[in-house]
């Protein structure tokens, strides 16, 4: 028996994604009231970009370390390293969200406005274009991966949309920890 019915897959893709999602935009933009999760220390709150930094370049080399393993036909491998990527981005993503609630929204970038104009802003739009873009596409082939066998898998739109979503994926990741070098090393 599979995990997810075939014929929910579509529904329930669409539902994960809007609920990420709104709870993105909702912390990002500061809706969801700060009172809404515990205090933190002030050196835990301190340590979520360096520790999301380190789950992001895990998550590269696990996306591409799962990508070669499905080209090299080691599909145990592959469905390990991709489950291992899915948990760091949602780790990832829990530690974001958190540090987003608990600072009230996005905070200002603190380097100067010329490199704020023409650096970090357009980064920092594509790396969000990427991760809007990317979420459908992960919950889909995650959904498609926990609902057929893996001969089964190879007759969907699994292996043509997982391609898709790595290299967004890669390059949204890529593009967060050039964002965390512009906030967090550099200004």
């Amino acid at each position: 028996m599979t995990a997810v019915a075939r014929d929910r897959v579509p529904h329930l893709t669409a539902l994960l994604s809007l609920v990420s999602l709104a709870l993105v935009f909702g912390a990002a933009g500061g809706v969801i009231p700060q009172t809404a999760v515990p205090k933190p220390p002030a050196w835990l709150l301190e340590a979520i970009p360096t520790v999301n930094v380190f789950l992001s370049l895990t998550a590269i080399v696990t996306i591409t370390t799962g990508w070669r393993a499905i080209r090299r036909g080691n599909v145990d491998r592959h469905r390990l390293l991709m489950a291992t990527s899915a948990v760091l981005f949602a780790t990832f993503l829990v530690l974001y969200l958190y540090r987003l609630v608990v600072l009230g929204g996005s905070q200002p970038f603190p380097g100067p406005d010329a490199i704020r104009l023409y650096v970090y802003l357009p980064v920092l739009a594509i790396h969000i274009l990427l991760a809007i873009v990317c979420i459908p596409l992960l919950y889909y082939v995650l959904l498609l991966a926990a609902s057929h066998s893996v001969p089964e898998l190879r007759r969907t739109a699994h292996a043509r949309i997982g391609r898709v979503a790595a290299v967004l994926w890669l390059v949204s990741f890529s593009l967060g920890v050039v964002v965390y070098v512009l906030l967090h090393v550099i200004y």
